[in-house]
């Protein structure tokens, strides 16, 4: 069972969860969900004996923050730095993951390896976005600026969880459930008026040296999937994978597709578990 935990740093009371022993996996979640997004993934890699970390970024879940100047690196250095952790695997969705290559330029020596799901990069341009995607994305402001949170919450719903080029509604169940409740926080919560943002990071993204796993699936929006195509030339040390039948979070709409290929990645990358598989042979031949 995970361990909650309280960083008060820089007005914000940052919250989160920790579970397990070993080495260290962060989990920083989207732009429209919270660390709740990442459950089944924590309690997978903490049972495989893995040191699990997610939190609420400012603006999301559990998290208070007064509008005061903040940087969301500097609150995930700080996280890292008061729970003693010197160097980790950081495993980023879209805007996560935006922050995790972030994190990656700024101190290669304390990232062992990164898992960029549909991720963002800072500063990129230049992607074209589908008629589809911008109908929704207007949908959604038009809702937001008149108040109406139910109705943009579903849209962005139908956006990012069913994917923008099919019929709303048609993931459904807990997954469904669990967007709707992470987004609703943050769409009622107060704006954040003061965030500093990194520099681009787009034109560096080359030297990133750490094994990389990219993730996307098949029924994200184009302009990501294009991006994580770019990533896949740009870093060298990559593993490209796209997941069929998924749209902007494969991760929470089919965990039993991607926790396989997160688990053998991270296998791959730490040797965990290896001693355990020479372990399991037949001494009787």
């Amino acid at each position: 069972m995970t361990s909650p935990f309280e960083i008060p740093f820089d007005g914000a009371v940052i919250r989160g969860e920790a579970d397990g022993f070993g080495i260290p996996v962060v989990f920083l979640h989207s732009g429209v969900t919270d660390r709740r997004m990442w459950g089944e993934q924590m309690q997978m890699l903490a049972e495989e004996g893995y040191h699990v970390i997610s939190y609420d970024r400012r603006g999301y879940g559990e998290t208070t923050t007064e509008d005061v100047p903040f940087n969301h690196l500097i609150d995930l250095e700080a996280v890292l730095d008061r729970l003693s952790v010197h160097a980790a695997i950081l495993v980023g969705a879209s805007m996560g993951g935006g922050l995790a290559i972030d994190f990656a330029l700024e101190h290669p020596e304390r990232t062992i390896a990164l898992v960029l799901m549909g991720t963002a990069v800072t500063g990129a341009e230049g992607y074209e976005v589908d008629e589809e995607v911008e109908q929704l994305e207007e949908a959604f402001e038009y809702a937001r600026e008149r108040g109406n949170i139910g109705t943009a919450n579903r849209i962005e719903a139908h956006l990012w969880l069913d994917g923008p080029y099919g019929e709303a509604g048609r993931v459904t169940g807990d997954a469904r459930q669990l967007f709707l409740a992470m987004n609703e926080i943050h769409l009622n919560h107060p704006e954040l008026t003061q965030e500093e943002r990194p520099e681009s990071a787009m034109d560096n993204v080359h030297t990133i040296n750490a094994p990389t796993l990219l993730v996307v699936g098949e029924l994200d929006c184009s302009d990501i999937i294009a991006l994580h195509e770019d990533l896949s030339e740009e870093i060298e040390n990559s593993f490209a994978v796209v997941i069929e039948d998924t749209a902007h979070f494969p991760s929470l709409e089919r965990p039993d597709l991607f926790n396989p290929i997160l688990g053998e990645f991270l296998e791959a990358v730490t040797g965990h578990g290896e001693d355990e598989d020479e372990g399991d042979g037949d001494d009787g031949e």
